[in-house]
């Protein structure tokens, strides 16, 4: 079965998806790629609404693409077109519009136990991207998205999940009123800080409840919330007087989970 063109409104629809302001009143956002598309069908995590191909790609006559489309509804879209809605310089021919998860409240999410992470003011998409996509793989319980973090559903942060975007819980947050409910419910607060007075990261005892704070990349996390209960942790180099500052922060996460997981 052949897809049926894409109407003008919807075509209208998708451009308009490129800015956050109308993915959140559409509650709406876009997933562009073959390999990413086919992961969030897999996951099942996610409403997808409809499938976009690029006409001049044909990806629709894939074997893959033929059983989704029994369940999705699909469209061609003229490679011009394709090209607008696209958000990478070489269109992967396939892009699925997707309903946003509802968030799960922070007073929901601190009953459970396990890893949750909080970003404060996380602003490179790709970062963003990576960092969701490592908590997914180590089954991290939920994401805080604090104030000043890029758009969890910017195309850009979508691309750089792989897929994994949904399959982490998340609320978007003021985080000192966040990390207050979580306190409060018997959670261990650990702030990746690279300064002097934070204690070697194996150092810090993983408890059953971990919460654990990313900063801002260029100025690490905010001051305000420093506590005295705590925890500063860093990730310490194993050579003396390194050459580089500090490590990216998407790597430093992916330490932090993999090392109290």
């Amino acid at each position: 079965m052949n897809p049926k063109p894409i109407s003008n409104s919807r075509l209208t629809l998708l451009r308009k998806l490129h800015q956050k302001k109308y993915r959140q009143q559409e509650q709406l956002f876009l997933v562009e790629g073959g390999r990413a598309v086919e992961q969030i069908i897999k996951n099942d995590q996610l409403s997808i609404q409809e499938l976009f191909f690029d006409a001049a790609q044909n990806y629709w006559k894939q074997a893959q693409w033929k059983t989704a489309a029994v369940t999705i509804d699909f469209s061609s879209v003229e490679a011009s077109n394709f090209a607008e809605i696209s958000d990478t310089d070489n269109p992967q021919g396939v892009v699925a519009l997707c309903g946003m998860p509802a968030e799960l409240p922070p007073e929901q999410m601190a009953d459970q136990t396990g890893l949750v992470l909080a970003t404060d003011a996380i602003q490179d998409p790709g970062n963003l991207g990576t960092i969701i996509r490592t908590a997914s793989w180590f089954g991290v319980k939920g994401l805080l998205s604090g104030k000043g973090t890029v758009d969890l559903f910017h195309p850009k942060v979508v691309r750089s999940t792989a897929g994994a975007t949904g399959t982490v819980p998340h609320a978007n947050v003021e985080l000192k009123e966040a990390l207050s409910i979580f306190e409060k419910k018997g959670w261990q607060i650990v702030l990746l800080d690279s300064s002097s007075e934070s204690i070697p990261l194996k150092e810090v005892k993983r408890q059953e409840k971990t919460l654990i704070i990313v900063g801002n990349e260029a100025n690490g996390i905010d001051q305000s919330l420093v506590g005295s209960d705590r925890l500063k942790a860093r990730i310490a180099s194993p050579r003396k007087g390194g050459n580089v500052e500090s490590l990216n922060a998407a790597i430093a996460t992916s330490i932090a989970l993999y090392a109290l997981g």
